[in-house]
């Protein structure tokens, strides 16, 4: 599947009300699944996870700077997601117990889907996981806080996931913000009608294309047509 059969996919998919606010897993025989359909389908049969290479996220917004930008908002899941591609897994605790991260390796993982609903208009926007995390610098940020994958175990500690959380959190990728500050400054600009931020929020929109080189689609939920917004 390409990035246009993905999206249109999951747009049949929500307008036949098949899928709601939630996490799902995209299939490589373009089926899209329920992590708690997906739990029992791993149980059945365990190699599942190869067949993995989407991760969606799905849900309903009233915030029309989510709906604008919302890979500002995913933050978490690209380092849970690529460190769980490369084939970490992470120390059970209270806040990640029993969740599939801790136990599944999507290493053909692929792509990274938000779908927001915003009024009468629904916004697929897909990423590429790869590019996400070399533009992230997640890459160098793992090595340096874990070393050599080959002298370690697998699993992280709750301190090294903190850690390469903070050194990622600190960068300032976005027309020199950190992604914090440019979510709080697009959240102003389109929630707070701050537009004595327009010019901030255009360099960040570059910025966010730079860095998220994302595939995006805005439907109008009442023809189900594409449509610029």
């Amino acid at each position: 599947m390409d990035e246009y059969q993905i999206v249109e996919r999951i747009k049949e998919l929500y307008k036949a009300e098949q899928i709601h606010q939630g996490v799902y897993f995209l299939i490589n025989d373009s089926r899209i699944t329920s992590t708690i359909l997906y739990k029992n389908l791993y149980k059945q049969n365990p190699s599942i996870d190869n067949q993995v290479i989407g991760y969606v996220y799905v849900n309903r917004t009233y915030n029309l700077s989510t709906f604008e930008f919302p890979m500002l908002v995913h933050d978490m899941d690209f380092r849970l997601l690529y460190l769980n591609k490369v084939g970490y897994v992470y120390e059970p605790d209270s806040l990640f117990k029993d969740e599939w991260f801790n136990t599944a390796i999507f290493s053909n993982l692929k792509y990274f889907v938000a779908v927001y609903e915003f009024e009468d208009k629904l916004a697929i926007e897909l990423v590429d996981l790869d590019v996400v995390a070399n533009n992230l610098n997640l890459p160098k940020i793992v090595s340096s806080v874990l070393g050599s994958k080959s002298l370690r175990t697998n699993v992280i500690t709750s301190d090294e996931r903190n850690k390469i959380f903070e050194l990622l959190a600190d960068q300032k990728l976005f027309a020199g913000y950190t992604r914090f500050d440019a979510l709080d400054m697009v959240c102003d600009y389109f929630d707070n009608n701050n537009h004595d931020l327009a010019k901030q929020v255009f360099k960040i929109s570059l910025a966010y294309e730079r860095v998220f080189r994302p595939y995006r689609v805005v439907y109008d939920t009442k023809t189900w047509q594409p449509v610029v917004f």
